[in-house]
């Protein structure tokens, strides 16, 4: 299709060489300025060793020797070894965007996909099933002024973090609207499998390598992600991080590549560009979490509390991942977008007024002040936090294991999710009417976050609990005679985190 908003985004390649030597030139002049060169350097060397203790000799030979280099280097050496190691890191983060792939994953893939993915015998049945599946993806909210945006801003959709399928679904609900495609840092670990690596690299992703965490790198990250906002390339952040394992909606970010939201701005007002730049809170909400059952294990665990990324997770099965997306067709389950007011670079709604003042130093000119642009971007995560619970969207699936959840706390006597483990799931039952009418009290509280669709309480509640019975490897739940019987702790846990926050005022 074509899209009705410009694609920017295809413009993205002849810009390549020019983005890449402001990263590297505007870092190499912060260092040198800042007497900085040596101790990034060091540092880096330090990280690096470290965690390639265990690994390939050949990984660390290539530090073993720029440790050489630096023990006897002076200053013009080290400034060589830096711009080195700038490009090294410039290049392996750097995306792609190609027109021809872009419309073949829009115009060909998704029936070829929907063919894999469905049971069908041909092409026919193939595009029309995926006329289907991408009928599950649901789109609304703060709509009509996010597309007014995209064509007059520079738009950074910063949306909650569930599931590796996120960015999909995000890319297959912005398509669906006529927007255009975004640029977005996906984990260098996605970019394991050849055939999605293909398609992300060509689509406008970067590769954001979350074990590198000395300066150097996560520097050369900012400013990437701050010159792709001052060329006014629209972007996906997600603020939280890595994806949230315990399901629970994100009250906690990762303030770093926010912030470049509003350094870029300051760094378009200083070139006498004044376009504004907009910050989209979204939520992103499944009824079902296609790696439900790893995230919960990994956040319960002790063990959860060390590891950043899970990489044996649902995600790298291909089995699953088809499982899932089928099964996702048959419930007729859908994914729901919600996009929240947009916010200004300095945390308030968008309300259209010019911010240059609120960037001008003593002398009158645009300046810049760190300690200021940090206090914008705390405000930003603030406001995001708080969009984030407004505009959470809940399912039949949450709102059945809240139900659930609260009886086994009566049950036990207390909330504590470790204390209930030491019991036996199947000691927490509720008589189906009961649960019906929980159900009724709590969405009739919060009409507006969950995703009713005009059912019936009893049907939205008997929905919820055949989905829970339906992907995952353990049952949530199961149905007896008249009554609904808990079997599965961590992922009657994990769903009902969703709803934390959402108070019920009218409690039958």
């Amino acid at each position: 299709m074509n899209n009705p908003i410009d694609n920017r985004l295809g413009m993205f390649n002849s810009k390549r060489v020019e983005i890449l030597q402001t990263v590297k030139s505007r870092l190499l002049s912060q260092y040198i300025r800042e007497g900085l060169v040596a101790e990034v350097l060091q540092e880096a060397v330090f990280y690096e060793f470290k965690r390639l203790s265990n690994g390939p000799d050949k990984a660390r030979g290539h530090w073993r020797t720029i440790a050489r280099r630096l023990s006897s280097a002076g200053e013009s050496e080290r400034v060589q070894i830096l711009q080195e190691l700038l490009s090294y890191f410039c290049d392996d983060i750097v995306g792609n965007f190609d027109g021809r792939v872009y419309w073949f994953a829009q115009g060909v893939l998704p029936p070829a996909m929907s063919f894999m993915l469905s049971p069908v015998r041909s092409v026919k049945m193939g595009v029309k099933a995926f006329s289907k599946l991408s009928g599950r993806v649901v789109v609304d909210g703060a709509v009509d002024e996010v597309k007014h945006h995209f064509r007059n801003s520079t738009v950074i959709v910063a949306p909650t973090h569930t599931s590796n399928l996120d960015s999909v679904v995000l890319g297959l609900a912005l398509e669906k609207e006529g927007l255009p495609p975004v640029t977005y840092g996906a984990g260098k670990n996605l970019f394991t499998n050849p055939f999605l690596s293909f398609f992300m690299r060509n689509l406008g992703a970067y590769r954001v390598d979350r074990r590198l965490r000395f300066r150097l790198y996560k520097d050369v990250l900012k400013t990437y992600s701050s010159v792709l906002i001052e060329f006014g390339f629209h972007s996906l952040f997600f603020p939280g991080g890595t994806r949230c394992r315990s399901n629970v909606v994100e009250s906690s970010l990762k303030l770093g590549l926010l912030g470049t939201a509003v350094s870029a701005y300051r760094q378009t007002l200083m070139g006498g560009d004044k376009r504004p730049v907009v910050i989209v809170p979204a939520t992103i909400n499944y009824r079902l979490v296609l790696e439900a059952e790893s995230l919960i294990e990994d956040h319960l665990s002790a063990d959860g509390k060390e590891r950043y990324m899970v990489s044996d997770d649902e995600f790298s099965r291909v089995g699953r991942v088809v499982d899932f997306a089928r099964k996702m067709v048959a419930m007729d389950a859908p994914m729901v977008l919600r996009l929240g007011r947009p916010l200004n670079v300095l945390g308030g709604e968008w309300d259209g007024r010019e911010l240059a003042d609120y960037f001008v130093g003593p002398d009158e000119s645009i300046t810049t002040d760190s300690e200021r642009e940090k206090e914008y971007t705390r405000r930003v995560g603030d406001n995001l936090i708080r969009a984030f619970q407004k505009d959470t969207v809940l399912h039949d699936t949450n709102v059945v294991c809240r139900v659930m959840f609260e009886q086994a706390c009566r049950v036990w006597g207390t909330s504590d999710i470790y204390q209930l483990m030491r019991f036996s799931p199947e000691d927490v039952s509720l008589p189906i009417a009961a649960l019906n009418s929980k159900v009724a009290v709590f969405c009739e509280n919060h009409k507006s976050n969950v995703f009713v669709r005009g059912r019936e309480p009893s049907r939205f509640a008997q929905d919820g609990l055949k989905a829970l019975q339906t992907y995952h490897q353990r049952d949530v739940i199961e149905v007896v005679g008249s009554r609904v019987v808990l079997k599965d702790w961590k992922l009657l846990y994990y769903y009902y985190n969703r709803t934390r926050g959402f108070e019920v005022l009218d409690e039958p």
